[in-house]
């Protein structure tokens, strides 16, 4: 880890945030800089094997930052006592968003090779039996066509009795023996038109 620079006076602080709330952009980076050491301290309370120091470090910069821009010295606190929580704060907010997706699992991360050597995901071993959204679409085009070409082939009473027996147009599908019944005609003339 690379050195800080050291803190500023109680002297140094008031004067950079009189400069700060006059609007000079130096100060407000002097005062990010120079309680850089206390982001690094605070780090190594949330700090696990797994982590990178890096992005906890820029994680608890982030809660400086926005401690240096809303520090108001009038409540008689000073800055590294309201920053120190500005930066527990963002680094717990980061800590509970990594808890919920701690168990997530991405369908295209790598799990192992195949026999040629080639990364194979979870997708790739996943049986997806639900049509794509192509084939979906591809199939009711399909059916509209077909819906269209049933009534330039057929008589309106054979057309019925396809309708009636595969149940197109959102109808149930019926039996030979129950679309014969209904519309009054043999299961012969059922059974020769579908």
């Amino acid at each position: 880890m690379k050195t800080f620079p050291k803190p500023l006076t109680a002297d140094e602080e008031r004067e950079y945030l009189c400069r700060l709330r006059a609007g000079d952009e130096e100060a407000k980076n002097v005062l990010i800089e120079r309680n850089l050491r206390l982001v690094a301290h605070i780090v190594k309370k949330y700090q696990t094997p797994d982590d990178d120091t890096e992005d906890l470090i820029s994680i608890g910069t982030i809660g400086l930052i926005k401690a240096v821009l809303t520090f108001d010295g009038t409540k008689g606190s000073r800055l590294a006592t309201y920053a120190a929580r500005c930066i527990d704060n963002e680094l717990l907010m980061m800590l509970r968003a990594k808890k919920k997706t701690a168990r997530d699992v991405s369908l295209y991360e790598p799990i192992g090779t195949d026999r040629e050597g080639n990364e194979i995901s979870l997708l790739d071993i996943i049986e997806y039996t639900s049509p794509s959204i192509l084939e979906r679409i591809d199939l009711k085009e399909n059916i509209l066509h077909l819906y269209g070409v049933l009534s330039q082939v057929l008589t309106p009473r054979e057309e019925q009795v396809i309708r009636m027996r595969y149940g197109l147009y959102n109808q149930k599908s019926r039996t030979q023996r129950e679309v014969a019944r209904v519309l009054g005609i043999s299961r012969s003339y059922v059974s020769e038109r579908h």
